[in-house]
């Protein structure tokens, strides 16, 4: 029976030439100038936001039905017979078969003999088939089904079609395997298609996996799934899990498909070790605004506590220029993000941010004012610093280029600054500046002026006693760049190559800011970007004195097409003045560190990275990383990473996903310290493709705080155009975000 299933799709193809001019007889429905027309208006809407509605759909009633066959009879307007290489055209609903009879006044057919029915794209075959051409209404005995928007086949006792977009299927099957003995298969007492709505439910159901009953619904539970990969509402495949902590998990979410752009997740989940967890997980959007809020809550068996996890982020365009923004996020402790590691409101991090914020948009200027406070989940052995609140905030800035040959700039903020136990105050900071900029396609040059005035008023908590402190810094800079290039030609390619030498000077005077608190400030990451900025400082509460010139020099080599095939940078910072302004008391030497990077894709296959630190003092390696990205062809890559910082990282990383053997993939990655010699996550599977289902394992352990770590196990299977079953989280999800470049092995070629 299936095959006959991929014939009538290849019959689609062939039955979809015949032409019109071909047919013996054309007969028009009967009375049509006294029937009801059917006339079809659509108006598509996005909120309240009205577009034009696309022309009148013909009109059913009018369109003709073409009947043909090698022997004909009967009463015309009546009942005609008809007799060999029956086929019958209405539209896109043809028929053939090799008897039949058609009532004219109703336009049914009535056939019987190798019926082969297609409606548009998707053809059904049958031994006994009553059908109205106009409405689509019908059924067919003994048949088997093609339809054609996602491959979906099967056979069943009797189809009922009650329109063209809706049919019922009775014990039938459903897969989107082809072939006489499918790898998977639905079977269900009734199939309900809805292709209007994208969506089939099956009603005491039973899927089978290799011959193998996997799973099974009772009567009074319908099993709903996609007809493509359209969302809908209805249960979603069971997550069955392990954690090292919580023992077997079992869950069975349910989603919601309240409207085209609005959905909500119910995740119920029983730990055996904790008890029942409950999460929720609502998505919206609209013209003007969109969002999402998760939140999960358990009554933890093990620390006889109410534990939970919130996350919410919205944003609300209140104007053309304005908008409201909020990202909310909270736990109830510190534990929860090493013992929910896979939750659903993704808390791993220990540092939550709670923020509420309104924009304003200007021609040349914008405004921002917003609320910040942070919620620390505490890890005993690497503890952190509770940031400073930020109760408000309020920035501005304006700015305008090529304003007779300058551009300027003015940013100002006020900030109320609170913390529990450190100084706590105001502060308010204006800082304009001026560039007049010469640029050319061989070189640049580019002098600036800049002023940065601040004023505190502080307040310490210990002693209640106030102070206040003005500080007005300026700063001259002066940018300047030539681009040489030339003709050359590398690995036996004509290529274009760059020389860059470029020369950054600053000059900021010193001022005493010892007793200025550090309310956002730290050292700026040294870097190519931080080398060229002016100052060294993040934030504002410590402007660096300066008197300084950086040189920098790159190299690319360029395609003829533009296209950037290698690129070579140096850079290093010289002083000319002992740097007083710092946050550890320490003076600078002479010179900085040694900046080196370059990358390049050394083929169609092949590309590497590299970037290094020197200490200009004892020629060492202060912070340095290599890489090599090789992928020879789709699903098919490895990478290799090198990370150190002296006496704080020292990691190698390996990660990658490989054909194995036919239809076999092997994927892993390991991250490992080589200054701790501990595994900081290791990842090894497996993938198995076929052509309408893939079969994943994964292994996973990771660590969650410096001494605890999370490992679990997943195994997934995807039955192609149905569901994902599977035991633990999603490893697709797991792949993606750890190994660089991976594609699922189910995707298309």
């Amino acid at each position: 029976m299936f095959a006959k299933t991929v014939l009538a799709g290849l019959f689609c193809s062939a039955f979809a030439s015949v032409s019109a001019q071909e047919s013996l007889m054309k007969q028009e429905p009967a009375n049509a100038s006294e029937q009801d027309p059917l006339k079809v208006s659509k108006t598509l809407s996005s909120g309240n936001k009205k577009k034009q509605a696309p022309a009148k759909a013909a009109d059913p009633s009018t369109i003709p039905t073409l009947i043909k066959a090698l022997t004909i009879s009967g009463q015309p307007e009546q009942l005609i017979e008809l007799q060999d290489q029956v086929e019958v055209l209405r539209g896109e609903t043809k028929l053939t078969a090799d008897r039949a009879s058609y009532q004219q006044t109703e336009d049914k057919v009535e056939a019987s003999g190798n019926i082969q029915l297609t409606r548009g794209e998707d053809c059904y075959t049958g031994q006994l088939l009553r059908y109205v051409m106009e409405t689509g209404v019908g059924y067919v005995t003994k048949p088997t089904y093609y339809l054609a928007r996602n491959n979906g086949q099967g056979k069943a006792e009797r189809i009922d079609f009650a329109g063209e977009e809706r049919s019922t299927i009775t014990n039938g099957t459903y897969s989107t395997c082809q072939g006489l003995d499918p790898d998977w298969y639905l079977k269900a007492d009734t199939l309900n298609l809805d292709t209007g709505l994208d969506t089939g439910v099956a009603g005491k159901s039973v899927l089978y996996f290799k011959g193998v009953p996997i799973i099974a619904t009772p009567s009074w539970l319908d099993f709903s799934f996609p007809l493509s990969g359209a969302r809908h509402s209805g249960l979603l495949p069971p997550i069955v899990g392990h954690s090292n902590k919580g023992g077997v998990e079992f869950g069975l979410p349910y989603y919601f498909n309240i409207a085209p752009n609005r959905d909500l997740t119910v995740r119920p989940k029983m730990i055996a070790r904790r008890g029942l967890q409950l999460g929720l997980e609502g998505r919206y959007l609209g013209e003007t605004y969109l969002g999402e809020t998760a939140i999960e809550g358990i009554s933890d068996k093990l620390t006889e506590t109410t534990r939970y996890a919130i996350n919410s982020t919205h944003t609300q365009k209140l104007s053309p220029q304005a908008v409201f923004s909020w990202n909310l996020n909270r736990a109830s402790d510190n534990d929860y993000p090493a013992d929910f590691s896979n939750s659903t409101t993704k808390t791993a991090q220990r540092l939550l941010l709670r923020e509420v914020g309104l924009d304003y948009y200007g021609g040349i200027w914008n405004a921002s004012l917003r609320s910040t406070s942070y919620q620390v989940l505490q890890d005993p052995t690497a503890p952190i610093t509770l940031p400073y609140e930020r109760l408000p905030q309020l920035s501005f800035h304006a700015g305008q280029n090529d304003v007779m040959g300058f551009d300027w700039s003015v940013d100002a903020m006020a900030t109320r600054f609170w913390h529990p136990s450190f100084i706590r105050g105001n502060r308010a900071v204006i800082n304009p500046q001026v560039s007049l900029p010469w640029i050319q396609p061989a070189f640049f040059v580019v002098p600036k002026m800049s002023f940065h005035a601040t004023q505190y008023q502080l307040e310490d908590p210990t002693t209640s006693l106030t102070s206040s402190y003005q500080r007005s810094v300026p700063s001259v800079s002066l940018d300047t760049g030539v681009v040489f290039e030339r003709a050359t030609k590398f690995f036996g390619k004509s290529m274009v190559q760059t020389l860059e030498p470029r020369l950054f000077y600053v000059n900021t005077p010193y001022r005493d800011q010892s007793k200025l608190p550090l309310f956002d400030t730290a050292a700026a990451d040294f870097n190519f970007a931080q080398i060229f900025s002016e100052n060294r400082f993040t934030g504002h509460d410590r402007i660096g004195d300066s008197n300084q010139v950086t040189a920098g020099l790159v190299s690319r080599f360029l395609e003829e097409d533009g296209i950037e095939r290698f690129k070579f940078a140096l850079g290093q910072r010289f002083y000319f003045n002992t740097q007083r302004v710092s946050l550890d008391g320490k003076t600078n030497p002479s010179r900085s560190d040694i900046l080196i990077a370059g990358s390049g894709q050394l083929s169609s296959s092949l590309s590497a990275e590299a970037a290094l630190q020197v200490s200009q003092s004892d020629r060492q390696s202060v912070r340095s990383s290599y890489g090599i990205h090789w992928e020879p062809a789709e699903k098919k890559l490895l990478n290799l990473q090198y990370q150190f910082q002296r006496d704080v990282l020292k990691q190698i990383e390996v990660s990658g996903q490989w054909p194995i053997s036919y239809r076999w993939y092997a994927v892993g990655k390991s991250n490992y310290s080589l200054l701790n010699r501990k595994l900081v996550e290791g990842l090894a599977g497996l993938e198995y493709r076929a052509d309408c289902w893939a079969l994943r394992f994964v292994a996973h352990r990771f660590a969650t705080t410096r001494l605890n770590n999370n490992s679990g196990f997943a195994i997934q299977l995807e039955l192609t155009g149905l569901a994902r079953l599977g035991f633990g989280s999603n490893p697709v999800e797991t792949l993606k975000k750890s190994i660089s470049g991976y594609r699922p092995s189910s995707d298309n070629e």
